[in-house]
């Protein structure tokens, strides 16, 4: 095996756990949302929590190093889907960092105060919208990386441009809240 063949394995391997264990997470408490189970909605949330600065940060910045040496070293920097894979990891490291991040810790704020309540709910459930959003740009990253367009690949573009506009329309859109069960 050669250097290239370990560093693409570690890349794909830590984007895996990133972008895979994520997604399940957030389906699983999107269901949970969608049945009106507060109860396992907020669990699942609390994992997503629990788990973000001890698996999904470091599994996203061990998919960004490897990324890197393998642009560094054989891949180059100009290449168009080398630039939409690194604008669509800015776009998630963004998301993470001023979104995810703030809320959860106001969401681990009310609870240490106050328990479980409706306010701590109605965070997670900001927090289910924008993933909507930001697995739609993990998406795009996901197909972005294996395609690999080029400028003259305007099918493939306009195709993870739709997907953008979906996952921003699907994330931002007015929705209807679930009830709680029993409710």
């Amino acid at each position: 095996m050669d250097w290239y063949s370990l560093v693409k394995f570690l890349h794909v391997a830590a984007a895996v756990l990133w972008v895979g264990g994520g997604f399940a997470l957030m389906l699983l408490a999107v269901r949970a949302d969608m049945a009106g189970d507060v109860e396992r909605t907020l669990s699942a949330m609390g994992a997503v929590g629990e788990l973000g600065n001890r698996l999904f940060m470091p599994s996203s910045v061990l998919t960004l190093l490897f990324g890197l040496i393998m642009c560094w070293f054989w891949v180059g920097f100009t290449q168009l889907w080398v630039v939409i894979g690194l604008a669509g990891y800015a776009t998630t490291f963004l998301v993470g960092t001023l979104i995810f991040k703030p809320t959860a810790d106001r969401m681990g704020e009310i609870i240490a105060r106050e328990g479980m309540t409706p306010a701590v709910l109605t965070e997670g459930r900001r927090i289910l919208r924008v993933a909507r959003f930001d697995y739609a740009v993990m998406l795009i990253i996901v197909a972005d990386m294996v395609l690999k367009p080029t400028s003259g690949d305007t099918a493939i573009l306009a195709a993870m441009l739709l997907v953008l506009v979906l996952g921003t329309v699907t994330a931002f859109a007015p929705q209807r809240q679930a009830s709680p069960v029993g409710a």
